[in-house]
């Protein structure tokens, strides 16, 4: 199995035996990540699909090393290429870490400085990156070239557009899309493009931004990745703070290549522009075609980008102009799309105030009760912290009892939860009881609503009742 080989990896590289093995959150990649420890070393084990990719990251991450950036090191790789061990950068995600601005959409200057920070050091990449670069290493291919915008544009068209019903003329679109695609692919410069430049692939580690989740990178124009970071439709960025990226961006550019900012300007245009409908191309594919109805309420969000952006029509495009501003005014793209998945109610509370209530109606659901784990209230030290903090989680690890416990938890509740999805329920409600609903019970709470993250696409909403702390996700 590739589990074992990462085991081997683990302990030929440390010479621990691995004593912990914690699957992670993927975001939908096929990609498998694990957080493997033992004799206090940890690492972030990894099991891909694919040689060539996997290949792409190994070596893109040592050269990437060279140079100085920061990326996770690669620590040792399988013999077959299929698995490998890389450093453990911690669990801060950038994405997660600006929350509360994307879902309220008013960003507090905390998160701003994080994402301006970020934007500042994506030339840095893109440049010092591309020196000596082997991009044949690159998977799937080389370069962003014609194929690549060729694909992304009628992925636009008949997974989105046409999937719409609005009538449109595909030759005068077509002419138009010649004309656009030859305006992309006028200044490639010799650069490294991310292509997945976003929130989920950033961590941050003592201040500072490190970068995973490169492998689908390869050569390209710088634009592409501004505009995928900072006109990412769901993180909501006001207006105001978008300029503040990008005026961070320009600030950095400007030590690799003179800038002149009203040319930058106009040609970033045209990426959020090209950026967008590739994004509607995807939620129409997910929504439409896979019919998961999640992606169709995303589609709102995209379709405010293109309204903004249509402000100013785009003259030499003058059909696809008038086409999407048709587009963006469907009376159905201005309200979100309901979502219908199934919602997961996960709660932590203490016996001695009562089992919580069910407030979908339903009944409630599973009630796990983890007074058998060894209880570090009862110490005084530990009286202080929650199930959240790092001094309670290494002691309930270290004890040995919690993980076994879990295990069988997980086991059962993935099997409610698919059956849930696959007849379609509306809600799953799952509680954790201790003493004071403080430490273990917050503890598996935690635990189980990351491991369903990582498995299903549900919505989770997480409650610490006697934290008086509740989150809710739907991505």
């Amino acid at each position: 199995m590739a589990e074992d080989r990462l085991q081997i990896l683990f302990e030929q590289y440390t010479g621990q035996k691995l004593a912990e093995r914690t699957e992670i959150n993927s975001s939908g990649s096929n990609r498998r990540y694990f957080r493997l420890g033992g004799g206090g070393k940890s690492v972030i084990g990894v099991i891909g699909t694919s040689f060539e990719e996997n290949r792409a990251f190994v070596s893109l991450s040592r050269h990437f090393k060279e140079k100085g950036l920061n990326v996770p090191v690669v620590l040792s790789v399988s013999e077959d290429g299929m698995c490998y061990i890389q450093e453990d950068l911690g669990d801060n995600i950038l994405y997660n870490m600006v929350s509360h601005g994307r879902e309220n959409g008013e960003y507090s200057s905390y998160e701003s400085n994080l994402l301006c920070r970020t934007i500042e050091m994506l030339p840095e990449l893109q440049f010092k990156g591309a020196e000596g670069l082997d991009y044949s290493v690159c998977y799937p291919q080389p370069e962003f070239d014609a194929r690549m915008v060729d694909f992304d544009l009628n992925y636009f068209k008949y997974c989105f557009l046409k999937a719409t019903g609005i009538d449109f003329n595909e030759v005068l679109l077509q002419d138009d899309f010649e004309n656009f695609k030859a305006d992309l692919l006028g200044d490639m410069g010799n650069t490294f493009m991310y292509r997945d430049f976003q929130a989920r692939n950033v961590m941050f580690r003592d201040g500072e931004p490190y970068f995973i989740d490169y492998q689908g990178g390869r050569r390209g124009p710088i634009y592409y990745d501004v505009a995928s970071f900072i006109w990412q439709a769901r993180s909501r960025y006001p207006e105001g703070l978008k300029r503040e990226l990008v005026r961070s961006y320009l600030r950095a550019l400007k030590n690799y290549m003179p800038v002149d900012e009203g040319v930058f300007t106009e040609k970033l245009r045209l990426f959020v522009l090209f950026r967008t409908l590739q994004v509607l191309g995807a939620y129409g594919f997910r929504g439409y075609f896979e019919k998961k109805p999640h992606f169709l309420a995303s589609v709102p969000y995209a379709l405010d980008n293109l309204r903004s952006l249509l402000k100013t029509p785009f003259k030499e495009y003058p059909y696809l102009s008038d086409l999407l501003l048709r587009l963006a005014s469907m009376p159905q793209f201005y309200e979100v799309a309901e979502d219908r998945r199934l919602e997961v109610r996960i709660c932590s509370f203490a016996y001695k105030k009562g089992i919580p209530a069910d407030p979908t109606g339903n009944g409630g659901g599973y009630v796990f009760d983890c007074r058998s784990i060894n209880n570090p209230g009862k110490y005084e030290h530990y009286r202080q912290f929650t199930g959240k903090d790092p001094e309670v989680i290494k002691f309930l690890e270290d004890d040995g009892e919690v993980m076994p416990f879990l295990e069988n938890v997980y086991a059962l509740v993935d099997r409610h939860v698919k059956r849930y999805i696959e007849r379609k329920f509306s809600h799953l409600q799952i509680c954790f009881g201790c003493t004071g609903g403080q430490h273990r019970s917050v503890y598996c709470a935690e635990h189980l609503a990351e491991h369903l993250a990582g498995r299903f696409n549900v919505k989770i909403r997480l409650t610490h009742r006697e934290l008086d702390v509740s989150t809710f996700s739907a991505l």
